[in-house]
């Protein structure tokens, strides 16, 4: 049955996707505002399908940590879910995402449209600069910058070095860093066809104080994930150490959405 559901619900993604992202050339033309909406709604109705099809439910705690206004993100990236999920839990966030992802057909439009901050794994240095400036322009937008400091999608349970350009980018944009720990791999696991009922939990830290320098920020940034995971009730099965098949380290690996 869950293998039946999963299929099922893999084909309403796809057509879903392919419906909306053949709707949106025209949404396009009604500016970033629109597309951004319009990109909420297509993850509204995904995370709806999950939820009906395959019984897949969201527990959300310390929504109360999150401040008013331009915030930085720090999530764990266990699951797809994770690049759905914050397009309806905050006002008007931006990923900071690989470029490859600009480059899907009908999706990628979109998501530059919708005001995202792509990075060029590839560009060295010039990468980390393109990131300050366009997470400058969010901010001043009044947008909620969403990062994963791991920098791709990491196995519930496991771990993966922190890239210091969360670091880096906290310093330069001076926001509130909000640490968000998640078991979301548990019912979508990375890479997996089948999606498993159940209940995937959120838990929303307090803002890590100001001014930590990078290590002591990925070490509390760490730490925070850690103390809500043993909330959530499961171990590291690993120590914290970088991968290198997860990791990517160009321009001190600013951290992206895969």
């Amino acid at each position: 049955m869950t293998l039946a559901r999963a299929a099922l619900f893999n084909l309403y993604f796809v057509l879903l996707t392919l419906v909306m992202g053949m709707a949106a050339f025209w949404v396009r033309l009604f500016g970033r505002r629109h597309a951004l909406r319009y990109a909420t709604l297509w993850c509204s109705l995904s995370i709806a399908g999950l939820r009906r099809i395959c019984g897949i439910r969201i527990e959300l705690t310390g929504l109360e940590h999150l401040p008013e206004g331009p915030v930085l993100i720090a999530s764990q990236h266990q699951s797809a879910f994770d690049t759905l999920v914050w397009l309806t839990l905050l006002p008007r966030p931006a990923y900071v995402m690989k470029r490859e992802l600009t480059r899907l057909p009908l999706v990628g439009p979109m998501l530059l449209l919708a005001g995202m901050i792509p990075v060029d794994r590839d560009a060295g240095a010039r990468a980390l600069r393109n990131l300050l400036r366009e997470t400058t322009r969010a901010v001043e937008d009044g947008r909620q910058i969403v990062i994963f400091p791991e920098g791709t999608r990491v196995a519930a349970g496991d771990t993966a070095a922190l890239q210091p350009g969360v670091a880096a980018l906290a310093a330069h944009s001076g926001l509130p860093v909000v640490p968000v720990a998640t078991d979301s791999g548990r019912c979508w696991p990375r890479n997996a066809f089948i999606k498993r009922p159940g209940t995937i939990r959120i838990a929303i830290s307090p803002p890590l104080p100001p001014g930590l320098r990078r290590q002591a920020l990925l070490d509390a940034i760490r730490q925070a994930w850690q103390v809500e995971q043993d909330h959530m009730g499961y171990e590291t099965t690993e120590p914290p150490i970088a991968r290198c098949k997860h990791v990517d380290n160009s321009v001190g690996g600013p951290p992206v959405l895969s």
